[in-house]
């Protein structure tokens, strides 16, 4: 069993809106937590204005948010939030590696899959840092909401239900609910996929293609997240929650969304790299391991795969949309 007092410290790695929004909702609770940035000017000018301009411009840091480009400093903490993207996630647990607190625990907040080794970040993290205790968070939410104390539920999980009960106390705040799991699996798996199909609906919105088809695709990408999940051992409940079927209803359904705003841009004929209009949309560099991890277990993921044939170039939007449309007809249940 591990327990997790309700006093420890919080740091928060990575100074972007994501990592901004869980400083500050940590913040809340009355407690003094470090936010780091790599960019000395950029946490220079977040210290002089109290407010990160670059990703939540007009949203103030709370008073007990010290922001910090010393990484020492920031991981000498009970908790730390680990906010970089997933392609960037393995190196930063290598810097980590030295500086950290014995028992310190770490909750993983990026959506992915490792694209050169098709690893779930968990996995990455139990690689790097053995020793340490590793936790998963996600589900519906934007940056924006949580920064400004909107009601937010998230997921957060760990091998250890108690571990995940004592951290979903300890972060969650009057807006920002947590619930507590054990399937990590699920809880990874539904955050990385749907940012994928948030591309693919994001590139019918583009190309005019009406709210009926949106929904088509939001529901049969979750019946492509279900198969996959099912094949990796992820709970159907968890499938069902916040993490899965609540993360992907919100990702495929805001222009908030980078994954689902980088769709649009696609569907409008920008090609992958005008498309993201200088922000990192994650499913782009998830889709390609997706559909690899996929055809490992013997997953039919048509959605997720005419989408990494667009970012490919192997396939134009209007193939991948004939190519879908064209499938043989089948039943919608026990497939």
């Amino acid at each position: 069993m591990t327990r997790v007092s309700p006093l420890a410290s919080v740091a928060v790695i990575g100074a972007g809106a994501w990592g901004t929004a869980l400083a500050n909702v940590s913040a809340r609770a009355d407690r003094t937590v470090r936010l780091w940035g790599r960019d000395e000017a950029h946490i220079a000018d977040m210290l002089a204005s109290r407010e990160n301009k670059r990703h939540l411009p007009g949203i103030p840091l709370d008073k007990n948010v010290q922001p910090t480009a010393d990484l020492a400093l920031a991981a000498d903490a009970d908790i730390l939030l680990v906010s970089v993207p997933a392609q960037a996630l393995r190196g930063m647990l290598v810097a980590l590696s030295d500086k950290l607190r014995v028992g310190a625990t770490l909750v993983l907040c990026a959506k992915g899959f490792e694209r050169s080794t098709g690893h779930f970040l968990s996995d990455v993290a139990k690689e790097i840092l053995p020793h340490h205790k590793v936790a998963v968070l996600s589900g519906p939410s934007f940056a924006v909401d949580v920064s400004r104390g909107l009601p937010t539920a998230v997921t957060l999980a760990a091998d250890d239900l108690d571990l995940a009960r004592d951290l979903t106390q300890v972060l969650s705040g009057q807006t920002f609910r947590l619930y507590h799991s054990k399937d990590m699996r699920g809880v990874e798996i539904g955050g990385a996929a749907k940012n994928v199909l948030a591309i693919a609906c994001g590139i019918a919105h583009g190309r005019g293609l009406g709210a009926s088809a949106g929904a088509a695709l939001i529901a049969r990408g979750f019946a492509e997240l279900s198969r996959f999940g099912k094949a990796w051992g992820a709970q159907s409940e968890t499938l069902m929650g916040l993490s899965g079927l609540g993360d992907l209803v919100l990702t495929c359904s805001s222009s908030q969304s980078r994954n689902f705003s980088f769709g649009i841009g696609l569907g409008k004929g920008e090609s992958p790299l005008e498309a993201g209009h200088g922000k990192l949309a994650e499913g782009s560099f998830t889709a390609s391991v997706l559909i690899e991890m996929a055809r490992q277990r013997g997953v039919d993921m048509p959605i997720a795969q005419s989408v990494a044939a667009v970012l490919a170039g192997t396939l134009s939007v209007d193939g991948a949309i004939e190519s879908l449309m064209s499938r043989p007809t089948r039943a919608e249940i026990n497939e």
